[in-house]
């Protein structure tokens, strides 16, 4: 996860003596198994897996960006579970690369980590180079303006392939403003969009991370499978898409670079 310069730590999970939680000034921002990359400890990161999984064939390669680093949960899942995948992290912040590299096992060949602001490295990435993007950038517990932005999402939609997906994790409060308002930018720019979530949250009962699945083609994402998936999770979740996510938005409006802007 992209993030500024608090202070760092990785320290040993008490319950399960293989798992390194990262920390930034006490916050959680990742967590990592050190012997079993397949073991996904938040329920957002599993709802991304998710949809990971099931966005091509099983063990099929995949070239896939990560957009926000952390301790690399996801791109070592993704290594596991679909070896060959070629993989590029972008993380902004040198300290987080350089803690990582030092206390954890290293990742696989395949997965290239790069110090650079993610939409910096965005812009300079291919056309219809990746079958997977995945963001998760947030400094000091906010996403910044210039990765939340409709301009931001077509720079994604660029580099897809005509079947690829988009991922992202937003965290919010109820009511969900700031996730209504991503819903509405993403559904401006991909023709297929789908919010993953915990039930309580939906209900507006609780903060917490809201996951989207956006692709370039109609019809392209795995709803009914992604539904079941989700709901079979020890924190049960659920999934908008279609009707639901239209009453999701309610008439909120895509964010732009200018409305995003500082005063």
């Amino acid at each position: 996860m992209d993030s500024e310069v608090p202070p760092l730590e990785l320290v040993v999970d008490p319950a399960r003596p293989t798992g390194r939680t990262l920390l930034a000034a006490g916050v959680e921002q990742s967590y990592v198994d050190v012997r079993d990359p397949r073991h996904l400890h938040f329920e957002y990161v599993r709802r991304m897996a998710a949809v990971a999984d099931l966005a091509a064939p099983p063990g099929r390669p995949l070239d896939v960006l990560h957009l926000g680093g952390g301790a690399l949960t996801l791109p070592r899942y993704v290594a596991a579970t679909r070896p060959g995948s070629a993989q590029l992290v972008v993380e902004r912040d040198p300290a987080v690369v350089d803690l990582v590299a030092r206390e954890l096992p290293a990742p696989p060949a395949a997965v290239d980590v790069r110090v650079a602001d993610a939409r910096d490295a965005l812009t300079r990435a291919p056309t219809a180079g990746y079958d997977l993007v995945l963001a998760d950038i947030y400094r000091a517990a906010r996403m910044p303006a210039h990765v939340r932005s409709l301009e931001f999402a077509a720079e994604v939609a660029r580099t897809l392939r005509p079947d690829g997906i988009y991922l992202l994790n937003v965290t919010d409060l109820p009511p969900l403003v700031f996730a209504r308002v991503q819903a509405a930018t993403l559904r401006a720019v991909f023709a297929d969009v789908c919010l993953l979530a915990d039930r309580r949250m939906l209900r507006g009962r609780r903060y917490g991370n809201v996951v989207f699945a956006a692709a370039p083609r109609a019809g392209r994402l795995p709803v009914a499978r992604l539904s079941a998936r989700v709901a079979r999770d020890p924190v049960p979740g659920g999934v908008l898409h279609a009707a639901t996510l239209d009453a999701f938005v309610a008439g909120a409006r895509p964010a732009t670079d200018a409305a995003t802007a500082p005063g």
